[in-house]
């Protein structure tokens, strides 16, 4: 099947035909970023999943008793995405970390091989413990979590890194389902760096 017969079969719905909580959502989140996000839309057509989803999202991504960056928490984003041939999510989730981390190659090298990618040996550990939840999670046992410690995490980060690597399976796998395809507005961001403000 193609890509253009799978987005086809789940068209993006049109914004005055969504419920008023999550119209009112999409559009404060397109006047914050100047577009809507295809993720937005193409979950939106189911409006009680559309909800549970984000709810999880933002509690996982924006939760502030963690001890991990929002660009780490990215980077588990990519780098998990990539090992699951998400596109959507490593191209999308790829610019968050791009912005997050200050580093217009950091995505590229996480999405291709975060082994030698220009992160921190912690960062490194925290990748393989996610890495190790996304693809092999009944092989996990106590070395993995000894190692994650041996960097300073303790098990509510292992909860974190390994939450967010499981949620975003949910999502690589949706993605591919409902033929997600990347906003344009993406590959750019994160990339070149903003010119100042004309005077």
């Amino acid at each position: 099947m193609s890509t253009t017969d799978a987005t086809e079969r789940y068209p993006l719905p049109e914004l005055d035909s969504l419920p008023e909580d999550i119209r009112d959502m999409l559009l404060g989140v397109q006047e914050k970023a100047g577009f809507v996000p295809n993720v937005f839309l193409k979950l939106a057509r189911r409006p009680a999943e559309f909800r549970a989803f984000f709810a999880l999202h933002d509690a996982l991504m924006l939760r502030e008793e963690s001890s991990l960056t929002k660009g780490e928490r990215e980077m588990i984003v990519v780098a998990t995405s990539a090992a699951n041939q998400c596109l959507y999510c490593v191209v999308a989730h790829g610019a968050l970390l791009r912005i997050y981390e200050k580093k217009p190659l950091v995505a590229d090298q996480v999405a291709t091989n975060y082994r030698k990618a220009d992160i921190t040996p912690r960062q490194r550990a925290m990748l393989d413990f996610a890495m190790k939840v996304a693809t092999d999670s009944p092989a996990l046992g106590d070395a993995d979590f000894e190692a994650l410690r041996a960097h300073g995490f303790d098990d509510d980060d292992a909860w974190d890194i390994g939450a967010i690597a499981a949620f975003f399976a949910l999502s690589n796998r949706m993605a591919n389902l409902s033929g997600m395809m990347p906003n344009a507005e993406f590959y750019l961001m994160g990339r070149v760096p903003k010119q100042p403000a004309s005077r």
